[in-house]
């Protein structure tokens, strides 16, 4: 406070005291009029004296307001020029009007009062007008946009206030550098695996299989170095990696190398040796990125092996899968699967076993083998089944003709009634809850067994009691056809079902031409032993001729890509069945250097179906699962809501970026 306001003597209580002397002089004048005289003189003195007071306080105040004014715009336009964030106004035609010296300085070779804010931020402007809405036909903005933005090297924050045509900028450069080299150091956690060193060593004596061993780990030891990932050594066949994200975006984008080079190296041996790799990223829980990594590692094996599943936060990559899965040569595992099942039907009140949405012969014959196992421990069991599909309606009418065994077939529904806290379901040909027949029926199981042939997906029943997940079996029908070998002494089929099963095997290998193994033709000789109708199946499978003539006219519309990839998109409004598209697929691979075939169509449903095939060098399963579908490296699927176009687009699209990256053929 200024010294003048601290020293006032005078104010408005003064005036009261000014009155306060007048009564008294009036007061005197009554018994003294000279004394009242001179108290008269000496009260207009006072007055006089306190009234040039208040005017020189006022005159000196207003002096001290304005000199104060003077300093504070004064100080202001320095303090602006001088801060350590910047400051832009800028027109409404986004060039700059105004800026302070920190702007210059981000500029310093550059004249900025009046070029266009495209020129200097261009990020800025691209926010400004992504914010913009749409609100009752009026466009209005957003009160704030916060972005970070770079220039030569440094970074800074810039909050943007569209209403006041203002930018603020302040440097965030050691901040974002810091996020960064937390986020590069993160802990990524991993493991690699041998996943076929029993098949791959088959016949070697101990000092070969050790010198095998030792050559992989070499290999592995090389790749681990030169990418900054420590290895330790848990198991003969198994190493545990821990790196940080860094290297894992390295590894990420090399591809997974390794896995292609012990393959290629191991190539000499009957059965190449390939690794599986699960790596794991994003959580601060160490316990919880070892369960992950675990995950994933199991997610790579379930989808045949001779590939890396990695799971960061909310997304799950594959690399690799270029190779089938190895055919297992014991059947250990299909008599443990099969001594399990025993024992869970045998708890069970009943069965229930379903299959996927729009079931194929694989459904039909797995599933009747499924309910014969039950029914040799005299379990009461099921088949959900609702509606009919081109693809069943022949066999279904074979079934029919056998009343006990169309019997147990029930719908979704009255399977929903049925099922109690002690009833087994039993879901075969897929893994995925939402594609089953009745996912309700899924999730109200107390108890659930998988079978399945399918590569693993991100979707799964992970809550299930018994998980038969085999990618190298050619079917489901061939996994059951083993089950039942093992599962009692005497198995005796009846000619329908025995046909039922070889009918799925057959589908599925499309005559025993493709993705078969020697435990294929091993479980056709059972069925085939057992009654199963070789010239029925035959018959089930003819083709009706329009049905060709319907594919032929997709075929004639078909073309080649990269040389050895059939792509046929059908004409428009003219919707297909999934069975004829993925039929036409098999057709275009039949055709002379055509390794893989792609068919997109309208389907009877309203989406878009695409059925691609391969003949094993192209993995047509990751190319589907880009497009949000799955199935084999062989046989895989997606459906789009979208039109034929953009279906089309889409899929050259992954193949572009597949061919650039890695490759499309092995």
């Amino acid at each position: 406070m200024p010294k003048f306001l601290q020293k006032r003597w005078h104010g408005y209580h003064t005036v009261w005291a000014f009155a306060l002397v007048l009564l008294l002089v009036i007061f005197l004048s009554f018994y003294n009029t000279i004394l009242g005289l001179v108290g008269l003189l000496l009260a207009v003195i006072g007055g006089y004296a306190m009234l040039k007071a208040e005017m020189k306080f006022r005159r000196e105040l207003v002096e001290y307001i304005g000199d104060l004014s003077f300093r504070i715009r004064r100080v202001e336009g320095e303090a602006v020029s001088v801060l350590p964030f910047g400051i832009v106004l800028y027109s409404e035609d986004k060039t700059v009007e105004w800026h302070n010296q920190f702007v210059v300085n981000m500029f310093p070779h550059q004249t900025l009062v009046g070029v266009s804010l495209e020129e200097l931020f261009p990020q800025l402007v691209k926010a400004i007008r992504e914010t913009r809405e749409k609100k009752d036909g009026k466009e209005t903005q957003s009160k704030e946009i916060r972005l970070e933005i770079s220039h030569e090297d440094k970074f800074y924050g810039a909050t943007v206030i569209p209403e006041e045509r203002l930018i603020y900028l302040d440097e965030i450069t050691e901040l974002v550098v810091l996020r960064q080299r937390y986020e590069d150091e993160r802990l990524a956690l991993g493991i690699i695996m041998m996943d076929n060193i029993d098949e791959a060593s088959q016949g070697m004596d101990d000092q070969q299989r050790t010198a095998l061993i030792a050559k992989v780990t070499s290999e592995i030891t090389d790749w681990a170095r030169e990418f900054n990932v420590y290895l330790r050594r848990l198991s003969s066949d198994r190493y545990l990696m821990m790196l940080n994200h860094r290297s894992l975006d390295l590894l990420e984008n090399s591809r997974f190398v390794i896995l292609d080079e012990v393959r290629e190296m191991t190539a000499d041996l009957k059965v190449p040796l390939t690794l599986s790799i699960g790596l794991a990223f994003g959580s601060d829980d160490i316990t919880e990125l070892g369960q992950l990594a675990q995950s994933s590692l199991d997610m790579a094996l379930g989808r045949g092996g001779d590939q890396a599943a990695v799971k960061a936060g909310q997304r799950l990559s594959f690399y690799g899968g270029k190779s089938n899965a190895v055919e297992k040569r014991t059947r250990v595992r299909a008599r443990v699967i099969s001594h399990a099942l025993r024992d869970l039907m045998q708890e069970s009140d009943r069965v229930i076993v379903m299959g996927h949405k729009l079931p194929d012969m694989d459904v039909i014959g797995a599933s009747v083998g499924i309910l014969k196992a039950a029914q040799l421990y005299k379990v009461d069991a099921y088949i959900v089944l609702e509606g009919l599909n081109p693809s069943i309606e022949r066999i279904m009418a074979e079934v029919r003709k056998d009343e006990a065994l169309i019997s147990r077939f029930i719908s979704t529904e009255h399977a929903m009634q049925m099922m109690t806290e002690h009833t087994l379901l039993v879901v075969v040909d897929t893994h995925k809850a939402s594609m089953t027949m009745e996912p309700r029926l899924v999730q109200r199981a107390s108890r659930v067994v998988v079978m399945d042939h399918h590569r693993r997906g991100e979707e799964f029943i992970n809550d299930a009691v018994l998980i038969y997940l085999e990618p190298y079996a050619s079917s489901t029908c061939e996994l059951v056809t083993e089950v039942l070998q093992y599962i009692h002494d005497r198995v005796s089929l009846t000619p329908v079902e025995a046909t039922a099963l070889l009918a799925g095997i057959t589908v599925d290998t499309k005559h025993f031409a493709l993705h078969t193994g020697s435990r294929t033709f091993e479980a056709a000789g059972f069925l085939r032993r057992h009654g199963a109708d070789t010239m029925l199946i035959q018959r089930l499978l003819k083709e009706d001729l329009t049905e060709f003539i319907a594919k032929a006219e997709v075929v004639k519309h078909a073309r080649m890509v990269y040389d050895h990839i059939a792509i046929a998109v059908a004409e428009s409004g003219e919707p297909m069945p999934q069975m004829l598209i993925a039929q036409v697929a098999d057709m275009l691979l039949n055709m002379n250097d055509v390794q893989a075939s792609f068919v997109i169509s309208e389907r009877t449903d309203g989406k878009i179906g695409i059925s691609a095939r391969s003949m094993g060098k192209m993995n047509v399963q990751m190319i589907m699962e880009r497009l949000g579908g799955g199935g084999h490296l062989t046989n895989a699927a997606v459906q789009l809501d979208s039109t034929l176009e953009e279906a089309e687009e889409q899929l050259l699209e992954v193949l572009a970026d597949i061919e650039a990256k890695e490759g499309l053929f092995e």
